[in-house]
């Protein structure tokens, strides 16, 4: 098995055993609690549905029958017809209570049709052996008799009112022990929920939180610079892996560093043998090519004339190779400075670099009669010296390769987002598209020397400048007529 994966239970595990057990928590709350309501819920049904109807039934009843008994025996003692409606009323008011008893006494309630059955018998042996003689034979009742037969009509009564008080009792008993299971359940259940949710919360923390934190804070002492330190992780699998991944990741950052700082002193070691090539280049060898332009010179002034041309006319290749010499080499250690030898970057006026950098042409401007047009320029920050130059290779090109017409160099900028970007488009001789990369290497010339002077530098550290600065330089091949390059420097941002 993968090392990585570590030995503990990975999260999609955890997961499930925390999905499960909230389950059965749940679900055990749910049934419990069913339970207890369901309970509750047949007690209340018991006294609302069946003892207090029941009750108000057997009031009925008993209403009933005295009703039956008064009119009777105001009938016997007075012999009057209208003593015998409350009897007849009675009669039907017993039978619906009768009724309604026999329907309301089921289920738990059904005991309490026994007394029904007494009060029933009773109240027929009292209607058959008194009340319906009583009527046929009026003031032949035995008043006393009948007062004998409707006490026992009265002691089933009580004894039914009793057995229902006995029930509502007990009915009201149950209902406050299923409202007590209830509050009890209710209470069970949210201290279970409260003390899952603790231990969920600990096997989170314990679990994932705490792992997590303590990788996070290995890989932020990593981050800080401690990269010998080894990062390790504890927990579930997901995290121990992880961990692995990232101690991976350090160890390959390490690889990379070491690399790095290989390059680097092999970077910095080049950096000063070119120095110390600039060094010589800008001294030891200045100083004998100036002594072979020197005594070259004096050659051509003091022996032109004197001897055969082709000598007159080797002397002034000699001169002419020399200081070319010295040009190629003045232009190189320039280029190599850029970007290593960095001055403070300034806030500039790209106007007045243009303006510098056309007056320091002023000599070739005058000579072809170029016409030099500026629209409103930016300011930028740079290095002012390094972006004259930027200006005055645009121009001195534009000016040095223009066909049979004067010479005329239009540069304009315009704001694209964070970058301006700068046009320089003439009317020379135009560039071919499939050169428009190599005129930005350096020492490439499309032309020969003799056509055109100059050392095939002059691009190249446009290029070079205008990328030490945050910006790109290029040829646009679809702008018609001449040549036009365009580049972009960053904007300044404005001061608060």
């Amino acid at each position: 098995m993968d090392e990585r994966m570590g030995s503990g239970w990975p999260l999609r595990r955890w997961y499930l055993a925390v999905v499960v057990v909230m389950v059965l928590v749940v679900a055990a709350a749910v049934g419990v609690g069913a339970w207890a309501l369901h309970s509750l819920t047949e007690a209340r049904s018991l006294m609302v549905d069946q003892v207090d109807p029941a009750s108000r039934q057997a009031l009925a009843l008993s209403n009933a029958l005295v009703d039956e008994e008064t009119g009777v025996r105001g009938y016997v003692l007075t012999g009057r017809a209208d003593f015998l409606q409350p009897y007849q009323q009675g009669q039907q008011q017993e039978a619906q209570a009768v009724q309604a008893l026999r329907g309301l006494q089921t289920g738990d309630l059904a005991s309490a049709n026994a007394a029904l059955d007494a009060v029933q018998r009773a109240a027929d042996a009292w209607r058959s052996q008194y009340a319906t003689l009583a009527l046929q034979h009026v003031n032949a009742g035995d008043i006393d008799r009948g007062k004998t037969l409707f006490d026992q009509v009265r002691a089933a009564l009580t004894a039914q009112e009793a057995q229902l008080t006995s029930a509502r009792a007990a009915g009201r008993t149950v209902l406050d022990s299923a409202s007590t299971n209830l509050i009890v359940v209710g209470i069970v259940v949210a201290v279970m929920l409260l003390v899952l949710i603790v231990v969920l919360a600990l096997l989170a923390h314990y679990g994932v939180v705490r792992p997590v934190s303590k990788l996070a804070a290995e890989v932020r002492l990593v981050a800080d610079g401690q990269f010998q330190r080894p990062v390790a992780g504890s927990g579930p699998r997901e995290i121990v892996s992880l961990a692995a991944d990232v101690d991976q990741m350090r160890l390959h950052i390490m690889d990379e560093l070491e690399t790095h700082m290989r390059m680097h002193d092999e970077l910095a070691r080049s950096n000063r043998e070119l120095e110390q090539f600039a060094y010589v280049a800008s001294h030891d060898l200045q100083e004998p090519l100036r002594k072979v332009a020197s005594f070259c010179q004096l050659l051509e002034r003091r022996y032109q004339g004197q001897l055969d041309d082709r000598a007159d006319q080797y002397i002034h290749f000699a001169v002419d190779g020399a200081k070319r010499m010295q040009v190629l080499i003045n232009d190189l250690l320039a280029f190599s400075r850029v970007g290593r030898l960095t001055r403070e970057q300034l806030v500039v006026d790209c106007g007045a670099l243009v303006a510098q950098a056309t007056a320091n042409l002023a000599t070739i401007v005058e000579e072809t009669g170029a016409e030099i047009t500026a629209g409103p320029l930016p300011s930028v920050r740079g290095e002012p010296a390094l972006l004259t130059a930027v200006f005055q290779n645009l121009i001195g090109n534009a000016v040095k390769f223009h066909g049979d017409e004067p010479p005329r160099v239009a540069l304009s900028a315009e704001r694209d987002g964070e970058l301006w970007t700068f046009t320089c488009a003439d009317n020379g001789i135009g560039i071919e598209p499939e050169y428009s990369e190599r005129v930005f290497v350096i020492f490439q010339r499309l032309h020969p020397k003799d056509a055109y002077p100059g050392t095939g530098i002059g691009l190249a550290m446009c290029r070079k400048i205008i990328e030490y600065h945050g910006g790109r330089i290029w040829l646009d091949t679809d702008a018609g007529r001449g040549t036009t390059f365009r580049f972009t420097l960053p904007v300044v941002e404005e001061e608060p």
